[in-house]
């Protein structure tokens, strides 16, 4: 059973900084390409940035470029998002993703889901 862990969520202030982590468990961690996504209240689930299977290839929203950084650790199972510099508008249940594809742009479509982690930005 594949199982995708995130952790990292929390309430920040306008500006500051936030990692999340996802432990995946269940699956050969290193063949796929993994990604972030997050839906704030009352909007859809949407893209913030995947990777490919050993990192060569990265992928971000517009709205993260500069902000934000994914990465992974093969050895540990575990993809990264770096957030920095925080908005209020990056207030959503942030997702990691597995997909069935060592590479994965915005649009690819993502197989395996977490159970989501909470990013509350205050302004």
């Amino acid at each position: 059973q594949v199982q995708l862990l995130e952790s990292g969520g929390g309430l920040v202030q306008a500006g500051a900084s936030l990692r999340l982590s996802c432990e995946v468990s269940g699956r050969t961690f290193n063949a796929y390409a993994m990604g972030w996504f997050r839906q704030a209240p009352g909007k859809e689930r949407e893209f913030v940035s995947s990777i490919s299977w050993n990192g060569g290839a990265r992928y971000y929203a517009d709205s993260v470029k500069g902000r934000f950084t994914i990465s992974r650790d093969n050895a540990k199972n575990t993809v990264y998002l770096q957030m920095n510099s925080l908005k209020p508008e990056d207030t959503a249940v942030y997702y990691c993703a597995s997909y069935r594809s060592m590479t994965a742009t915005s649009t690819t479509e993502a197989v395996y889901w977490g159970q989501g982690t909470q990013v509350t930005v205050s302004s």
